[in-house]
């Protein structure tokens, strides 16, 4: 099964897809955050038949929230309204980490979806 990477931001939302066995995270595509985010959002699940989610959970560096965890909470709201299963994983500098491993580019955001998904997918893995 398919599992969808977010990386949600104030102004672009990074998307990710893992494979179909689970193991590995792809990078997708770099969305605008505009109103037609959330249909943006169910069109790629669709193509990619998924209706689990990974978000990032952003925190600072003293794991307290940082000011976009409230939006991108309400944001996985609006997915769970629509049948999404979502879940949150710690993300701390991922953006910055996929900067450092490919440089600045119109997919740094979907790289560090990639990143979030890939953690939680090695988390379950580890799990069994």
């Amino acid at each position: 099964m398919r599992i969808l990477g977010i990386d949600y931001g104030s102004k672009r939302v990074g998307v990710a897809c893992s494979d179909e066995a689970g193991e590995f995270a792809l990078p997708l595509i770099t969305l605008n955050n505009s109103k037609k985010l959330i249909k943006e959002v169910v069109d790629i699940a669709n193509e990619n038949g998924t209706k689990v989610v990974v978000m990032g959970e952003s925190k600072n560096y003293k794991g307290e929230a940082n000011t976009i965890l409230p939006e991108s909470l309400n944001f996985k709201m609006d997915l769970e309204k629509e049948g999404f299963t979502v879940h949150l994983e710690p993300e701390f500098m991922t953006s910055h980490n996929a900067e450092r491993f490919q440089g600045k580019t119109d997919m740094l955001d979907a790289s560090a979806a990639a990143l979030i998904l890939q953690s939680f997918l090695d988390k379950q893995r580890a799990k069994g």
